[in-house]
């Protein structure tokens, strides 16, 4: 039985692999708008890419523009129990600060901007379809789902701000962010930023489970 379970292991797994690749809208720096995007939401005013290091004691994330280069990057302090995360433009000057809200079932974030704005991102857990991610402060919406490959940010008149697509197989969280309003360019990285600290919350206590129920398990 054995060979059967790992045969059909590695056919789910390559199955899984296939439909992600299929249906992300990921483009590198230079390839152009991806096409189903083109056509959903037509030519975007900028695009910009993320990128995370991986291996490192703080985490940090690298935000480049068409040509690699670097516009903006974030930094975790460590160790931080609070998630507390800064952003800073190419030239040094801060854009944001972001902070997690320790104990809580909706994994929140309190985002403050230099230019005054302030807003929370929470991700409603328990809904058995799928998570539903509020952006309260600023009346946008987010369309899709955190841990899905792509969604959309939409202001307060349901006017598109941003497209976001995440690579689906990558060792460095990849994304690729097609702006349509650049005067939120700033916003918008900032929620994309928080939501990549969200998406390595919701893993790392995956991983915890996991291991904590192996080790409960052998005992």
């Amino acid at each position: 039985m054995e060979p059967i379970i790992i045969l059909v292991t590695v056919v789910v797994i390559f199955g899984f692999i296939v439909c992600s690749i299929k249906h992300q809208r990921y483009k590198n720096p230079g390839e152009g708008v991806d096409a189903r995007n083109m056509e959903e939401f037509g030519e975007p005013a900028k695009s910009l890419y993320t990128s995370s290091k991986v291996f490192t004691l703080h985490h940090r994330i690298e935000i480049t523009d068409e040509a690699d280069n670097v516009v903006y990057r974030s930094e975790t302090k460590f160790p931080s129990i609070h998630d507390k995360t800064d952003i800073f433009r190419e030239d040094g000057s801060h854009v944001a600060h972001i902070e997690r809200k320790l104990i809580t079932l909706h994994e929140i974030h309190y985002v403050d901007m230099e230019n005054g704005k302030s807003f929370v991102l929470s991700n409603e857990i328990m809904h058995i379809i799928k998570d539903i991610t509020n952006i309260e402060g600023l009346g946008w919406r987010l369309n899709g789902n955190i841990m899905q490959l792509n969604f959309t940010l939409s202001d307060e008149n349901g006017e598109l701000i941003a497209v976001v697509s995440q690579k689906a197989i990558s060792l460095h969280d990849k994304y690729s962010v097609d702006i349509y309003k650049p005067e939120y360019e700033e916003e918008v990285v900032a929620i994309l930023i928080t939501l990549q600290h969200m998406v390595n919350d919701r893993e790392v206590a995956s991983s915890a489970g996991s291991s904590g129920g192996s080790s409960s398990g052998s005992n």
